[in-house]
């Protein structure tokens, strides 16, 4: 575990690199890291990521309590506490908005399908947490079913939710989430994204063990893993994105 000075530094860094790539916009977004002794480093509200200072940043207590500060931790201080309450191998908690990975939520589209073997090895299956109002204890219980066995989450229509033993290690689980949300909209503009098949996902699935980055849950959403892990319900709302897409194509003139 980092130091509070040390926590302090990355939290920017990483703010700071959230906003550049487009994924916090205006006060989006928190960020936080939990220290040796339990406290928490957490970001304030109302502060644009891309522009936090070491000094602007709460330390609180495990149970939320402001110890240092002069201004107020982020409104999603309780999915933070949830995050570390139930992981405690968890020492860093991203919540921000990829536009791709959002879009997906909104439109109803699962991103838990197993399209590329890097994330399939990296990053596993990344679940859709039902809608929960923000800033309330909504969205800590709405991520309870995945926060045992899952570093990445998507929330529905509020962003996505990435966990990692440091504040790097989260923040490269969120490129990696935009990044599938990236080739998954451009495969399905050049006309499918079709999952891999189960033998080269159980395939996958022996060689993260082998590489000792299995999760507590492993992936549940194309039956690759023979699991019957719980999984969110599938949205009635999937055929969206392929409208949107055949839109997209006539409009470009494409047959």
């Amino acid at each position: 575990m980092t130091t509070e000075f040390e926590a302090r530094r990355q939290i920017v860094e990483v703010g700071r690199r959230l906003w550049l790539k487009g994924y916090v916009a205006a006060n989006d977004g928190n960020l936080s890291v939990r220290l040796r002794d339990g406290r928490i480093v957490i970001t304030p509200t109302g502060v644009s990521k891309g522009f936090l200072e070491p000094d602007a940043l709460i330390v609180v207590d495990a149970e939320g309590r402001k110890l240092r500060g002069r201004l107020e931790p982020t409104s999603e201080i309780r999915m933070h506490l949830f995050a570390y309450d139930r992981r405690p191998d968890v020492s860093a908690v991203v919540h921000a908005h990829p536009p791709k990975a959002t879009g997906f939520s909104a439109a109803g589209v699962p991103l838990a399908q197993c399209i590329l073997p890097e994330v399939v090895l990296s990053l596993g299956d990344v679940p859709t947490a039902p809608y929960a109002t923000p800033s309330t204890e909504e969205v800590a219980r709405s991520i309870e079913l995945f926060i045992g066995g899952y570093n990445a989450m998507i929330l529905r229509r509020h962003g996505v939710l990435t966990l990692g033993a440091g504040i790097f290690e989260a923040y490269w689980r969120m490129e990696t989430v935009e990044h599938v949300a990236d080739i998954t909209l451009v495969a399905k503009l050049m006309g499918g994204a079709p999952p891999l098949s189960n033998e080269e996902v159980r395939k996958l699935l022996k060689l993260r063990e082998k590489l000792g980055t299995t999760t507590s849950a492993p992936c549940a959403s194309c039956g690759g893993c023979g699991t019957t892990a719980a999984a969110p319900a599938k949205s009635t709302d999937g055929g969206i994105v392929d409208e949107v897409v055949r839109r997209v194509t006539e409009s470009l003139g494409r047959p």
